[in-house]
């Protein structure tokens, strides 16, 4: 039986059309043609500078680019659209493994069904309360949850327990003030369930654009779907989920493509909704249970990895972009300031492992951690190379989600809020979390990020807030 053709259309509902694999393809060769055409680069990097964004074509194009010069600038752009937006601001969060039980067969994940050996875990709701109480006592307040598709272990229901759970736990002067959710794909009425409990973003990941590929990767489950799959971001927000988030997987199919077609989704999110992904993730197959990354032959460099985050971040200047311990000390450093926007630290990817690190024996974990320092390192570090860690939630809790708080990122407003949000929320945690080399480089820091203020009532009432915290209270915010 003949395939059906189909026209690409970002507006569209349909995957096949809003991530087409012919537009990719011609997008693909097009790049190809004019990776050493310095008049056509030269016009899209001016374009770029715009910091509006820039088309998947053109991304592509800058993506296979030759010309050092050129090159340079492509780097040099993206430095300063990424301060520009998010200045020295990195958003602090941690994974939290809820179940690792899983129906599908993917042939990267050890999750995957087939997998007799790996330890099989769930977490109880007070299982759950402890793992929060140690992720709270590290001086957490973001947390992304993290299950297997299974209807039987895993429904709907017992995610929505765990939230509730999770946002219940108030202890000593530590609380969860936003959930993120990384689950399987699901149903609007699903998604309308999870947004009435508060949840923050909706993270799934593509693992790869290109249809053939995606079939064989999923050879049995419900995630063989390609098309339920890809059109998932579409239903959660009919179901009035403001913030998704986007990634794929390098290096299960070719990079080039996967760029353009994370791109193309987020062109047809702004297409359709007016509100284009919260954030675009860039992990890399790694190591894990029983997957050995080197059988896939779609690897990357760190040097191409550090051009896919510059390029992201020209083509979607407004996106926040996440990057977690899948990569090392020295990795995550290189494209901190090329785009990258948040970050996690103290992670653990078992089931559990916050209260008490898991014995070897009994590993659970969806892959094997590179960047394994303590939170508390991370933030020095982070501090140490001139970025203000942050753990503010307030634009969610304020409602400045969607498109209102697309709005106000894309105007320059939002510094007003983020800045003084970051600062305090810095505050918060040097009084009750960091370890004395910490809190003194983070104090210097806030001193000096407070004189950058522009808006002299920010400043000061910034200012009462932070002394106001010194002396006991939390949770202040614009």
């Amino acid at each position: 039986m003949e395939q059906k053709k189909f026209t690409y259309d970002p507006s569209s509902s349909i995957a096949d059309e809003f991530i087409n694999d012919a537009e990719i393809r011609d997008s693909l060769r097009y790049a190809e043609e004019n990776k050493n055409n310095k008049e056509v680069i030269d016009a899209i990097l001016e374009k770029a500078r715009e910091m509006k964004g820039i088309s998947h074509r053109e991304a592509v194009v800058l993506l296979e680019c030759e010309l050092e010069e050129e090159n340079k600038e492509i780097e040099r752009l993206a430095k300063e659209i990424k301060e520009r937006f998010y200045g020295k601001r990195i958003v602090m969060f941690a994974p939290l493994y809820l179940s690792n039980y899983c129906v599908n067969g993917c042939l990267y994940c050890p999750y995957h069904l087939k997998n007799k050996h790996i330890a099989r875990k769930k977490l109880t709701q007070e299982e759950i309360r402890q793992e929060v109480i140690a992720l709270q006592d590290m001086g957490h307040k973001r947390l992304a949850i993290e299950a297997g598709e299974d209807p039987v272990n895993n429904p709907i229901e017992y995610i929505l327990e765990s939230i509730d759970t999770i946002y219940s736990i108030k202890h000593k002067n530590g609380a969860i003030r936003r959930v993120n959710v990384n689950i399987a794909a699901t149903t609007v009425e699903n998604y309308k369930k999870l947004k009435d409990a508060g949840i923050g973003t909706y993270i799934l990941f593509q693992e790869t654009y290109n249809r053939q590929g995606y079939e064989k990767l999923h050879p049995t489950g419900p995630k063989k779907d390609y098309a339920y799959h890809t059109e998932a971001m579409d239903r959660a927000m009919e179901a009035g989920i403001d913030d998704v988030g986007c990634g794929v997987l390098f290096g299960l199919d070719g990079y080039r493509y996967e760029l353009c077609g994370i791109i193309m989704h987020a062109e047809h999110l702004e297409a359709k909704f007016g509100v284009g992904p919260h954030t675009i993730s860039v992990p890399r197959v790694c190591a894990a249970d029983d997957i050995n990354p080197d059988e896939f032959d779609n690897g990357i460099s760190d040097e191409i990895f550090q051009k896919i985050v510059a390029v992201i971040r020209i083509a979607v200047p407004y996106t926040g972009m996440i990057v977690s311990t899948r990569e090392s000390q020295a990795s995550r450093e290189k494209v901190l300031d090329l785009g990258i926007s948040q970050i996690s630290g103290g992670s653990r990817t078992s089931v559990g492992g916050y209260v008490e690190e898991e014995p070897e024996e009994e590993n659970s974990s969806q892959f094997d951690v590179s960047d394994r320092r303590t939170l508390d390192e991370v933030v020095n570090w982070l501090l140490g190379l001139g970025y203000i860690p942050s753990f503010c939630t307030a634009c969610y809790r304020e409602g400045r989600t969607g498109d209102r708080f697309m709005k106000l990122l894309k105007s320059g407003q939002i510094v007003n809020c983020c800045q003084p949000n970051a600062l305090m929320t810095l505050k918060e945690y040097l009084e009750d979390y960091a370890s004395p080399d910490t809190k003194e480089k983070g104090e210097k820091v806030i001193k000096e990020q407070l004189e950058i203020i522009t808006n002299p009532v920010v400043k000061e009432k910034a200012a009462e807030y932070i002394e106001n915290i010194h002396q006991g209270q939390r949770d202040f915010r614009f």
